[in-house]
């Protein structure tokens, strides 16, 4: 087992940037992958990027390339999202989600364990 804690949300002015944090505990002897997704109210969740379990391997939604960095410090188990240039469409709660995998999922069905999430909200 292992929880996941997303911290780093917020309200922030369009064109801002904000940086989301993801902390691991519970089973941590290994690195799982682990994606971020989004959700927007009365919509859908959706996949935003993920890394894998070392850090070098990072995929990001296609729309959203350039705008949002992942990264990670295995060593403080911790995940981070960066996001720069925020619209007011990046206004959603975001999530943290882990799977033990050497591969990198990008559909919410293929990760095991799920934060609560934390706000983001971009408005002037």
């Amino acid at each position: 087992q292992v929880q996941l804690v997303e911290s780093g949300g917020g309200l922030v002015q369009p064109g801002g940037s904000l940086r989301l944090s993801c902390a691991a505990s519970g089973r941590t002897s290994t690195n799982p992958a682990v994606g971020w997704f989004r959700q927007a109210p009365g919509k859908e969740r959706k996949f935003v990027g993920a890394i894998n379990w070392s850090g070098t391997i990072a995929k990001y939604a296609d729309s959203l390339k350039g705008r949002f960095t992942i990264s990670r410090d295995n060593a403080q188990k911790m995940v981070y999202l960066e996001m720069i240039s925020l619209k007011p469409e990046d206004t959603a709660v975001y999530y943290c989600a882990a799977r033990y995998s050497l591969l990198v999922p990008t559909q919410a069905a293929d990760y095991n364990y799920w934060g609560q999430g934390t706000q983001v909200t971009v408005s002037s």
